[in-house]
């Protein structure tokens, strides 16, 4: 076949173009831990020995420890919360301090390791850490004096300020240069300034608020309630309540799976001395609801695997050793169960 010279001056650029995109944006390669399910276990009280499980769900292959392997040291807290955000991992120990690790190996990348008393959460914004503390306890074990904490710096250092919320913060999340802060003891969402790192207005809601998630466009708030539970959503411009959803679902926990179609599952407890536990099973787009979907106890974590269309459960059994993961399908038959580590509280699918 022969070319023309507009022909060979065509596939010349065509060919100069594919070879600057393939310069300057070159597409990173995943690492081990970039796919798979990663599987928080809490840890023991006193112990300190919580960490981090990777499980390809493909091959049933699991990895213990991964943040030891990765760094040679323990992980050395009570895990609380993983975040993936700014292209980071964000472990969370309740104990006082974050390690921030590289996605793909786990490796670190930096920590904030003093100036936190309980932290629960975090998210990014402006160029910064914004970290719910619970704060000290007092002579009476309440926490007046629960704060975000401000580090001007995504890698981690120290904290630069501590604006003041209300009692026991959990969730955030981001929207703009806004975060918003779910206060689970006063019922209370704080809206914080980023740039001016202080609370511009509080919104008053029903329960206790413990996370956040965006759906139909929307960022929504979920609440707990002793006989119900409360979906919020929200007018972002003004920051203020535009619907609220309530189901009669009792002993609601706060923790929460997000599965397809838009249907949520909740883990349910009625708590010492029986501890019937149970999962149940909501739609707020739609009229699915199921309180009692699933039933057991020693339920301590719950997630979703949206590609696969499974549910895991995470078992404490009572902290006498190992937690257990149970995987269910969609209509709620039981598919494995295998070992995992101490107090497994919550996983991060991805």
């Amino acid at each position: 076949m022969k070319f023309n010279a507009i022909q060979l001056l065509m596939a010349l650029s065509l060919a100069l173009t594919l070879f600057s995109c393939m310069e300057n944006d070159p597409e990173r390669p995943l690492g081990e831990y970039d796919t798979g399910i990663l599987i928080m276990n809490e840890g023991s009280f006193g112990a300190n020995d919580g960490e981090v499980f990777h499980l390809n769900p493909s091959t049933g292959m699991i990895k213990t420890n991964i943040f030891e392997k990765a760094n040679s040291r323990p992980f050395a807290g009570l895990l609380e919360d993983i975040n993936y955000e700014n292209d980071n991992l964000y472990l969370v120990a309740n104990t006082g301090k974050i390690e921030i690790v590289n996605p793909g190996d786990f490796t670190s990348l930096g920590a904030v390791t003093s100036d936190l008393d309980q932290p629960r959460s975090l998210t990014v914004n402006s160029g910064k850490l914004f970290i719910s503390d619970y704060g000290p306890y007092d002579e009476n074990y309440g926490t007046p004096n629960s704060y975000i904490a401000v580090v001007r710096n995504t890698l981690g250092g120290s904290v630069t300020k501590k604006i003041p919320v209300s009692r026991k913060p959990e969730d955030l999340i981001s929207f703009g240069k806004y975060i918003l802060v779910a206060g689970s003891e006063e019922g209370k969402v704080e809206v914080i300034d980023t740039e001016k790192e202080e609370v511009i207005k509080i919104i008053e809601v029903a329960g206790k608020p413990a996370v956040f998630y965006e759906a139909a466009g929307k960022i929504w708030l979920y609440s707990t309630g002793s006989d119900e539970v409360y979906f919020y959503s929200f007018h972002l411009d003004n920051f203020t309540l535009a619907t609220t959803n309530i189901f009669p679902i009792p002993n609601a926990t706060g923790k929460i799976a997000f599965g397809n179609n838009d249907i949520m599952y909740l883990l349910t407890s009625s708590g010492w001395p029986d501890y019937n536990d149970g999962i149940a099973q909501v739609s707020v787009l739609g009229p699915e609801l199921n309180p009692n979907w699933y039933s057991g106890s020693g339920f301590y974590g719950i997630g979703f695997d949206t590609t696969r269309g499974e549910l895991y459960v995470a078992n404490a059994n009572g902290f006498q050793g190992n937690g257990t993961i149970t995987v269910l399908d969609e209509n709620g038959n039981e598919l494995q169960t295998f070992e995992s580590g101490r107090g497994p509280s919550g996983f991060l699918m991805r």
